[in-house]
C-alpha cells in the first residue's frame, strides 16, 4: 500500500499534473494541500474518472486540503475540533486496508511568515491544538498516519543552509520543538526510517534557481504511528514533478506500507 502527500500550490492550475502523476504512480491515497479553490470548484469528477474517491475542504484563493483515495473515506473531520480557525487546513478520514482501518490526517500547517510576527503566534497555537487533538485521535485510532506540508525543517540536514537560516522561519527552535513533541505522541518520521541521500529536500523556492541549485528544504512529512511502524518498507521524495513546466514548488513524498 502506498500513501503520498503533495502540496500542489493550486489544484486548478495543476490538476493535469496531479492526474498524470497518479496515472504513473497509482498510490492508494494522495493527500493534497494548498488547493486554493472553493468547495464548489473541486474537480471530483476528474478524480472519479481516474478511479479515485475524494474528500475535500476548500477555501477560495488560499489553503485547502483533500484526500484522494482508492477506497471511500469515512468518519470525516474538517479542521481541528475545538479550535476556532477560519483557515481550511486539516482533513482527516478513515480508509480500509487489508489489515483493518487506517486513520489518515492531512494537514497544511501554518507557515508563520516570521518568528516575530502574529502569524508565528498563530502557528504555535495551531500546533498546540493539533497535538492535543492528535493525542485523542491516536487513542481512538492507534493505526494512524499524519502527513502533509508541515512548514518545518525538523533538523539541520533538512535545510540547504542550516547555519545561514538558523532561527528563521521553518528553522526555529520553537518549530523544531513542536515537531519533536508530535513524535513524542508515538509517531515516527517515515523518511528517516531509511538511509537517504544527503541534501534531500521536498521544497525549492521558485526564485534564484532554487531547484536547479538544490537550495531546498524538507518540510513535507509522513509520520507513522507505532502500531503500523513495522509495516513501513520505504519512503521517498519524487523530484520528477518539480522538473515539469510550471510545477508546484513542492515534490510528492511517498511511503510504502505492507498493509
Amino acid at each position: 500500500m502506498k500513501l503520498a502527500t503533495w502540496n500542489v500550490n493550486s489544484l486548478s492550475v495543476r490538476l493535469p499534473q496531479v492526474l498524470d502523476w497518479l496515472a504513473d504512480n497509482p498510490v492508494d491515497l494522495l493527500a493534497l494541500q494548498e488547493l486554493k479553490l472553493s468547495d464548489d470548484k473541486f474537480p471530483a469528477d476528474a478524480f472519479a474518472q481516474a478511479g479515485y474517491q475524494a474528500a475535500w475542504f476548500g477555501q477560495k484563493t488560499y489553503n485547502g486540503v483533500a484526500l484522494i483515495s482508492r477506497s471511500e473515506p469515512t468518519d470525516l473531520v474538517r479542521n481541528i475540533p475545538g479550535y476556532a480557525d477560519e483557515q481550511s487546513r486539516v482533513i482527516a478520514a478513515t480508509i480500509e486496508t487489508a489489515q483493518g482501518p487506517l486513520r489518515v490526517v492531512n494537514g497544511y500547517f501554518v507557515n508563520g511568515q516570521d518568528p516575530e510576527s502574529e502569524k508565528f503566534v498563530y502557528k504555535m497555537q495551531w500546533l498546540d491544538a493539533l497535538r492535543e487533538w492528535l493525542r485523542d485521535e491516536l487513542a481512538r485510532h492507534p493505526r494512524l498516519v499524519l502527513l502533509g506540508d508541515f512548514n518545518i525543517a525538523p533538523e539541520d540536514r533538512d535545510s540547504y543552509d542550516p547555519e545561514g537560516l538558523r532561527e528563521t522561519i521553518h528553522h526555529t527552535s520553537a518549530e523544531r520543538r513542536q515537531f519533536r513533541e508530535l513524535l513524542e505522541l508515538g509517531l515516527s518520521d517515515s523518511y528517516r526510517m531509511f538511509e537517504q541521500l544527503p541534501k534531500s529536500y521536498s521544497w525549492w523556492d521558485y526564485r534564484m534557481l532554487g531547484f536547479q541549485k538544490n537550495r531546498g528544504l524538507r518540510i513535507d512529512h509522513i509520520l507513522i504511528s507505532e502500531a503500523i511502524k513495522p509495516s513501513v518498507t520505504a519512503c521517498a521524495i519524487d523530484r520528477a514533478p518539480r522538473k515539469w513546466p510550471k510545477p508546484s514548488d513542492h515534490a510528492p513524498v511517498v511511503v510504502t506500507l505492507d498493509l
